[in-house]
C-alpha cells in the first residue's frame, strides 16, 4: 500500500513539472482554508483578512512578498478578532503550511501549476495576474467570504 502511495505522489509531481509554467488559473478563495472564518461564539469575523491574503497567495512571487502577506494577515486578524493569540496561531499556520513546495490548494502561488518556486513574475505574468485579479475584484468588490456570497452573484 505504501509503495502505491509513493508511486502516485511521484507521478503527480512529474505531471506537475510538465504543466505549463505560464498558465494562471482564475482567482479562487476558500476563505480561511483549514481555519474557521469567524468566531463561533461572537461577532468577530476575520474572513475578509483571509480573502485578501488568498489574493496575494494566488499570485505568488518572491519569498519576501509571502512574509509581508503573512504579517498583514496576522495584523488584520488581530484587529478583526481582538485576539493576539488567534492572530499568532494563524500566522504560524500560514508560515508552516503555505510554502510553494507543499502540494496543497492553499500554497504560495496556488494559481500557478504545482512546482513553481519563489520568484519574480515576468512582466507578462504580472499583466495576466493583474487582469485576472481585476476581473475577480469587479465581481467581488467587497472581497466577501465565499460562504457569504449570494448564489445569485
Amino acid at each position: 500500500m505504501r509503495k502505491n502511495w509513493l508511486t502516485a505522489c511521484f507521478m503527480a509531481i512529474l505531471l506537475a513539472a510538465c504543466a505549463s509554467p505560464n498558465k494562471l488559473d482564475p482567482v479562487t478563495t476558500d476563505g480561511c482554508s483549514l481555519f474557521p472564518n469567524r468566531s463561533p461564539f461572537g461577532e468577530a469575523d476575520w474572513c475578509h483578512c483571509c480573502v485578501a491574503h488568498d489574493l496575494v497567495y494566488w499570485r505568488g512571487g518572491i519569498e519576501e512578498a509571502r512574509l509581508d502577506a503573512d504579517r498583514e494577515l496576522e495584523a488584520c486578524v488581530q484587529k478583526a478578532s481582538g485576539s493576539t493569540l488567534l492572530a499568532n496561531v494563524m500566522f504560524a499556520g500560514v508560515r508552516i503550511g503555505g510554502s510553494p513546495y507543499v502540494p496543497a490548494w492553499f500554497r504560495w502561488g496556488y494559481g500557478w501549476p504545482y512546482g513553481r518556486p519563489y520568484g519574480l513574475l515576468t512582466p507578462q505574468e504580472e499583466a495576466l495576474a493583474s487582469s485576472l485579479e481585476r476581473d475577480y475584484r469587479a465581481k467581488n468588490p467587497m472581497l466577501a467570504c465565499p460562504d457569504r456570497i449570494s448564489a445569485n452573484e
